[in-house]
């Protein structure tokens, strides 16, 4: 589908999140955002209406000039009915695939409080990925409900947590575990004055990629 929106001029109507200019990640972000809006028959104009997400800002994000934060990357997912990884990631398999730390693609919140590195390659059909998460002390990150039936299992390797699903609060110290339904609203709040580290591992109920 012929798309207009492209190659424009757009205003800068709206601050930009964690914008440094044309990165990797930008444009790696950027690439799989024009191929899933031209592959969904989406202008700029119409994933905008879609995913509450300014067309000013999806242009941007589209030629690589600003990295999105985790929320707002989670409202064009939802939007284009994709997994979160499918706009974060670009790397080619192999038999076997090294990520190496000092090449980690991290996205992080708007105040910067949030991070999430993926921890697998983006390619092929897939029921589970991934992630690192960060948490800063006293701060708290909350996800709107994931796809029906996703499930996430987190264990926190640094600090003390809150996870809150829907109406249960659980508390977990370091080496506690959790498996929770993730298709309802979810909060990570740490509870505690060190900054906070998890691992979560994301299943699909459906395979994705």
């Amino acid at each position: 589908m012929q798309d207009d929106d492209v190659g424009e001029e757009l205003p800068h109507d709206e601050e930009l999140s964690n914008g440094k200019g044309p990165d990797a990640l930008a444009q790696s972000i950027g690439r799989n955002l024009r191929r899933l809006r031209t592959k969904h028959g989406l202008s700029l104009e119409k994933l905008a209406k879609v995913s509450g997400v300014s067309r000013a800002m999806l242009g941007q994000i589209e030629l690589g000039k600003s990295v999105p934060t985790i929320s707002l990357l989670w409202k064009v997912a939802r939007a284009l009915g994709v997994p979160f990884s499918a706009l974060n990631i670009d790397t080619a398999p192999t038999s076997s695939v090294v990520l190496r730390a000092e090449k980690a693609k991290i996205l992080t919140s708007a105040d910067g409080s949030f991070a999430s590195r993926a921890l697998f390659p983006h390619d092929g059909e897939r029921n589970v990925e991934f992630y690192e998460l960060t948490l800063a002390p006293n701060a708290e990150e909350h996800a709107d409900a994931h796809a029906m039936g996703t499930i996430e299992n987190l264990i926190v390797t640094a600090g003390e947590v809150e996870i809150i699903v829907g109406e249960e609060r659980h508390r977990l110290k370091k080496k506690d575990a959790i498996v929770f339904q993730a298709d309802v609203p979810h909060i990570y709040r740490n509870l505690g004055n060190e900054k906070a580290e998890m691992y979560l591992v994301m299943s699909y109920a459906e395979s994705v990629g």
